[in-house]
């Protein structure tokens, strides 16, 4: 082979190579959980919390149910314990019922009421991953009103028996508007606009006290004492509307195979009692996610579910028979819900 010739193809496999080392990009693993009450309903749930955050390496951890009073921030707690263990987190410095914890130094760090009733703030904060913005927003939506219980027999305002269930997707949609979620969601997508006509990478998570639209389907219509009915839920149909993805039912389309439950978790370690209130039903739902806007750059890799691989139906804990796989807690699991990792490829 002639010298310039070599010298081509040396040059031309560089330049290819550089490029793939480039668009390698950087991984990012977003956890989502509910820890229930600021981890106080389970014996060791506080260090449970830890315990998972260090098991998964979340690079960014978006939380529910956090003390909003004047004491010190959870995450702040969770901070200094995750440091002891070698890992460096930054958290939100907010005092409220949600809250982000993050390997990236978080910027930008507010709150707003997506709601006229100035209740369930949606947290939001900006980090800088492989030389991008991201967005990520931690929520945990109005738990009033659950109208999947309507088709299971029990009321979806005091969670009680019901004289018949309602299978009329109607009559059930009706009542689930009664709560503030389909008001807090378009809030969260009105103040996403701005982030999406910037660039910027937009990640939402929380227990949204909903089911999915995608698991109530002709699919499932007679599953899980759903009755008959096909449900088109507002909180799930408004995201999916406005672009976003939902992680979890990306990687696993078919809602038979994967249902993906995160609640009633079947948490042993738990008072059985408090897990769950439709003692006489399949109570079984996906109501916890992590949601993403789709865009050049963000490849979503892997979605799991995070937590025991029981859940509790028909008022007792049992195992699972679905082919979800979970990633099992290797220490006290703190919460009624199971959690989400979704983990995203980012690049330039």
């Amino acid at each position: 082979m002639k010298p310039y010739r070599t010298l081509f193809y040396l040059l031309l496999f560089a330049v290819f190579s550089g490029s793939c080392s480039k668009n390698r990009g950087t991984e990012l693993k977003v956890l989502q959980l509910n820890i229930w009450m600021e981890a106080r309903n389970v014996p060791g749930a506080p260090d449970g919390v830890v315990d998972i955050v260090e098991q998964t390496d979340a690079d960014v951890v978006l939380l529910c149910e956090l003390n909003s009073g004047n004491e010190k921030p959870f995450t702040a707690w969770l901070v200094d314990e995750l440091k002891k263990r070698g890992k460096i987190y930054f958290n939100d410095g907010q005092r409220a019922g949600v809250g982000i914890l993050s390997k990236y130094a978080l910027e930008n760090t507010s709150l707003f009421f997506p709601s006229e009733e100035r209740s369930r703030p949606i947290l939001k904060a900006q980090l800088t991953v492989n030389g991008r913005t991201a967005t990520v927003y931690s929520s945990h939506l109005d738990h009033r009103y659950y109208a999947p219980y309507l088709p299971r027999g029990y009321s979806e305002i005091s969670w009680s028996k019901i004289d018949a269930p309602v299978s009329d997707a109607d009559a059930i949609l009706a009542a689930n508007r009664v709560a503030l979620r389909d008001e807090s969601i378009k809030g969260f997508i009105e103040d996403a606009k701005s982030e999406i006509a910037k660039g910027h990478i937009v990640i939402v998570g929380g227990d949204l006290n909903e089911p999915s639209h995608l698991d109530w389907q002709q699919d499932t219509k007679d599953l899980r004492d759903h009755r008959g009915a096909v449900v088109n839920w507002d909180v799930s149909i408004l995201l999916q509307k406005a672009g976003y993805v939902d992680s979890y039912r990306r990687f696993y389309p078919n809602a038979v195979t994967h249902p993906g439950f995160t609640y009633p978790a079947g948490n042993v370690a738990a008072n059985l009692k408090s897990l769950h209130f439709a003692s006489e039903a399949d109570e079984r739902d996906r109501i916890d996610f992590i949601y993403y806007h789709p865009q050049a750059g963000v490849n979503l890799m892997e979605a799991r579910i995070v937590g025991p691989a029981e859940s509790v139906c028909y008022g007792k804990i049992s195992p699972e028979t679905s082919q979800d796989e979970f990633i099992l807690p290797k220490g006290v699991w703190p919460s009624d819900h199971k959690g989400n990792l979704a983990v995203f490829r980012i690049t330039d």
